[in-house]
């Protein structure tokens, strides 16, 4: 006799033991009126195919339990079932009816009517990937927030639709991760108090998740939002509670991108011999990380990326020279779908040509940066980086032609780089 396939899908599913099965159904039969007396030897009888049809109440209390038909569960009914079993029949036909209707709807409304189980977060975390594409290519916005918001209430809502503690973690810390995208727009959309409000929500959901990387990406987001407020303490406060994560302790890359992000926050501190230490610490973790299955926002990271944050450090310790080099080779090696990083990478380096007097260089840099973002319009923590590189070059060269051309272009495509 072969095994009951199909049971041990929605289990694994809904992750479910035998023993959580048999909980579910007794608390059913009791709810019938029936005493509770389901083992788990019995339910082992069903996964082995040994049992092929549930008898009477028990039937009807798994139905209830798993709110699927037996048939879709893979049982079986004997040729003798139905006369032996009156009094089960207006369930049934009521169960078979409902199923068919449910099959003429959308996809989603038939979700609603199945408990939740691990197919139906990963569906959610597959957009949740698309999400950051965008955010990789375009950068963030007003829209691009809207939707993970969104993506976190959907998951959310499905909370009170688990039977297992794992698959609710799961949807607590899918929800977080929206909740954190949501955020990371807004630090590109320079809405800072939004930002926050948003990783605080964020870091309240990983604890209900237990979800340690999404709680490591929430305070990195927020050493950046002390960064962009010009804030020292909280950049630094963010970034060492980044730094000394449980997540970092457990995977190499995450713990060199806190070190990464440490070395900034001691850079705009003026610490130049602990940025530089935290920069070697990163290169050395990043050397050691595998290839594990990570979320899909650190994609980002890599050498190339860590070289980019290096050009951050040593524009802050106004070491040019370093910062142009390491900007250089950020960009040989930034993929190109990463596109918004590549851009602001772009934009380093011009700073970094500038702060050398290569006028007429960095100008000619600066301008790829729009070339870089095509038709799509700037996200406001680029164009406050072009910003500072139109002060600095109307500061260093006032009179100079590469001022004039570059004045010239920015009021012709009607851009206001500073902000």
């Amino acid at each position: 006799m072969g095994g009951n396939p199909e049971l041990r899908a929605v289990m694994s599913d809904l992750g479910l033991t035998r023993a959580g099965l048999a909980r579910m159904v007794n608390h059913e039969l009791v709810t019938l009126g029936c005493p509770g007396t389901l083992t788990v030897r019995t339910v082992a009888t069903w996964l082995s195919g040994q049992s092929r049809w549930p008898q009477g109440r028990i039937r009807t209390a798994l139905e209830r339990a798993l709110k699927r038909t037996p048939e879709q569960l893979g049982f079986v009914p004997p040729r003798t079932a139905q006369p032996r079993s009156p009094r089960e029949e207006p369930v049934l036909r009521r169960n078979f009816l409902a199923a068919s209707a449910a099959a003429a709807l959308p996809s989603s409304a038939v979700s609603r009517s199945h408990s939740v189980g691990h197919t139906d977060v990963d569906r959610l975390r597959e957009s949740l990937k698309a999400l950051t594409a965008l955010d990789d290519h375009r950068g963030g916005h007003g829209s691009l927030e809207g939707a993970a918001l969104a993506g976190a209430d959907q998951a959310l809502g499905q909370v009170d639709r688990t039977i297992s503690d794992s698959v609710q973690r799961r949807l607590y810390s899918l929800a977080a991760d929206y909740t954190a995208t949501a955020g990371f727009s807004c630090i590109d959309d320079r809405r800072l108090d939004s930002a926050e409000r948003h990783f605080e929500a964020a870091l309240r959901l990983v604890g209900l998740g237990n979800d340690h990387v999404t709680a490591m990406r929430a305070f990195n987001c927020l050493s950046m939002v002390g960064y962009q407020r010009g804030s020292p303490s909280a950049t630094l406060s963010a970034a060492r509670a980044a730094q000394e994560s449980r997540a970092t302790r457990r995977d190499p890359l995450l713990a060199s991108l806190g070190h990464a992000r440490a070395a900034i926050a001691h850079s705009t501190a003026g610490d130049r011999q602990t940025a530089l230490r935290c920069l070697g610490h990163a290169r050395d973790a990043l050397g050691r990380a595998d290839s594990r299955e990570r979320p899909a926002w650190t994609d980002f990271y890599g050498s190339a990326e860590l070289f980019a944050l290096s050009a951050v450090v040593h524009q802050h310790l106004a070491e040019s020279a370093e910062s142009e080099s390491a900007s250089h080779r950020a960009l040989a090696g930034i993929p190109a779908q990463f596109r918004r990083n590549r851009a602001s990478a772009t934009a380093r380096l011009a700073l970094a040509q500038l702060g050398q007097g290569e006028v007429e260089q960095a100008t000619a840099t600066a301008t790829g940066v729009y070339t870089l973002m095509g038709a799509d319009p700037l996200p406001p923590r680029l164009r406050t980086l072009l910003g500072d590189f139109h002060r600095g070059l109307i500061t260093l060269a006032p009179g100079a032609a590469a001022t004039r051309e570059w004045t010239d272009r920015i009021h012709a495509r009607g851009e206001t780089p500073w902000r």
